[in-house]
């Protein structure tokens, strides 16, 4: 009898546990879909040609989000082209160095600070450091922004993937006497790849919506601007100070501009997902 009970009851558990958790989800599903049925209804009908091929125009006139589309490509691309190459190294230089080397804690443990790190604080750090040197906003301030908040992503996403294939594949390659140079550069990137790759669209992701740290960098610009040393206009600047003004066509527009950022970052995460899926 007592072993009956102790059975229905940790069966009534068991279930309960698994009605809140569905519970759980269907709350956080019904919150995104709420921010998607959101933007689509309020962006949807702002979406259309001139959107793409034209200047961000001035109050109650016609235009697009064209120079706040590039400028959103370039410096976060930038951004990652600069970060990338040294968050690697970095990651590589954590998984290969022994556990209780002083410098490898030091570094792991400053990488986690600057994960932490608000963005607005970085977006402060480069105006100090790069604007006022330099005597005015750039688009080069912008992406070393970004870049920063970038870095330590791509470290920690990079650091755990390599580390999954370090020991086994290390064991094999100097069983066959390879120097630990070869090990690193021909096999154990190789075998990341995929997982690196990933990392790198996923900070891509985060940096893409990022508005913060370029208020203090790039700041905005109404024109088609690619030279790097001159503000520039990005997406979410454009789309925070469109919402925020009182002119019905900023607002659809900054409504539009939303739901295409939208967009792009769920397919670049899409895209990273299915890219971690793949063997290399």
């Amino acid at each position: 009898m007592n072993t009956h009970y102790l059975h229905q009851k940790r069966l009534l558990q068991d279930r309960l546990f698994t009605l809140l958790c569905a519970l759980a989800v269907l709350l956080g599903l019904s919150v995104i879909a709420a921010v998607l049925w959101t933007l689509i209804s309020k962006g949807y009908s702002h979406v259309d040609l001139l959107l793409f091929t034209e200047l961000t125009p001035g109050p109650n006139m016609a235009g697009g989000l064209l120079n706040a589309f590039v400028g959103s490509l370039i410096m976060p691309g930038l951004a990652l082209l600069i970060s990338a190459p040294i968050a690697v190294l970095i990651a590589i230089y954590l998984v290969e160095s022994p556990s209780t080397h002083r410098l490898a804690r030091y570094v792991r443990f400053f990488n986690d600070v600057l994960l932490s790190a608000p963005s607005i604080i970085v977006g402060l750090f480069i105006y100090i450091m790069v604007v006022r040197t330099m005597g005015h906003f750039s688009a080069m301030a912008g992406a070393l922004s970004l870049a920063v908040i970038a870095l330590p992503m791509i470290v920690r996403a990079s650091e755990d993937v390599i580390s999954l294939s370090a020991q086994p594949l290390r064991e094999a390659v100097m069983a066959l006497g390879a120097p630990r140079w070869a090990f690193v550069w021909l096999v154990l990137a190789h075998a990341a790849r995929s997982g690196i790759i990933t990392a790198l669209l996923l900070a891509f992701a985060r940096v893409l919506g990022e508005t913060a740290p370029l208020l203090f960098t790039a700041l905005n610009s109404s024109f088609l601007v690619t030279n790097l040393w001159q503000p520039m206009a990005n997406l979410p600047v454009v789309i925070y100070q469109f919402a925020m003004s009182p002119y019905d066509n900023w607002q659809g527009l900054a409504w539009a501009g939303a739901l295409m950022l939208t967009i792009v970052i769920l397919v670049i995460n899409l895209l990273a997902r299915l890219i971690g899926m793949q063997k290399s």
